[in-house]
């Protein structure tokens, strides 16, 4: 029994440890502000595809509204005459012209609504936006600023000119906070940039885009902070 145990945890896969990293702080003008320390836990561990496969396909899935409907044979409007005689067509017996193999007749085995939703443990959850942090952490995807609180007045103007000086070029998720109004309303109508609430981010927001844009007040600096 003991030979077993042993066999069983020598096949067990050993994770590397993570990797540190680290991001430019950066002013919304682009002047380079230092160098920030990433988590290791979060931003340096090695992606779990699996998981991330799996998290994924269960977000997208929540997603479907679950809505389509067909009409079944009870359900189809007519076809509560009998078509012909019982017997002397010399054809099979028909009870209803609105069986399934009628022409405008009711479908069989049809979609019916239902919900999609798939439970996934938190556990999975966190590890795979972990995992998607890691990956965007290793491309060196992963930008810092100090915060939004020089802008007074929502203008889109002001958001474009931000991520030119950025350098952000592509899809971009800007991850706020809850306090963040005015750069909300300036990010809102581009077309590139996703804004997300640092209390909502998940894996798949981070692998649909290019670039995560993090504040100082969104930066998650431990475990316990997602």
């Amino acid at each position: 029994m003991s030979d077993v145990t042993t066999l069983r945890g020598a096949v067990k896969k050993e994770r590397p440890a993570p990797t540190a990293r680290s991001v430019v702080r950066k002013s919304l003008a682009g002047a380079e502000l230092g160098t920030v320390a990433l988590e290791p836990t979060i931003f340096g561990i090695e992606p779990n595809m699996a998981v991330l496969h799996q998290v994924i396909k269960a977000q997208l899935a929540a997603k479907r509204a679950g809505t389509q409907s067909t009409k079944t044979r009870k359900e189809v409007r007519g076809g509560g005459k009998k078509p012909f005689g019982q017997k002397g067509t010399g054809g099979a017996r028909q009870g209803t012209i609105r069986a399934p193999h009628y022409p405008g007749g009711g479908i069989a085995l049809g979609p019916k609504p239902r919900k999609y939703d798939q439970k996934t443990p938190k556990k999975m959850i966190r590890l795979a936006l972990y995992s998607a942090l890691s990956d965007r952490a290793s491309l060196s995807r992963v930008a810092l600023i100090d915060g939004f609180s020089a802008w007074t007045t929502p203008k889109t103007k002001d958001a474009v000119s931000a991520l030119h000086a950025l350098g952000l070029e592509g899809k971009i998720l800007i991850v706020l906070h809850r306090d963040d109004t005015t750069a909300l309303q300036s990010f809102r109508n581009l077309a590139n940039v996703k804004t997300i609430d640092v209390g909502e981010l998940n894996a798949y927001d981070v692998l649909d885009c290019d670039w995560v844009l993090f504040t100082d007040a969104t930066l998650p600096v431990a475990k316990e902070t997602l």
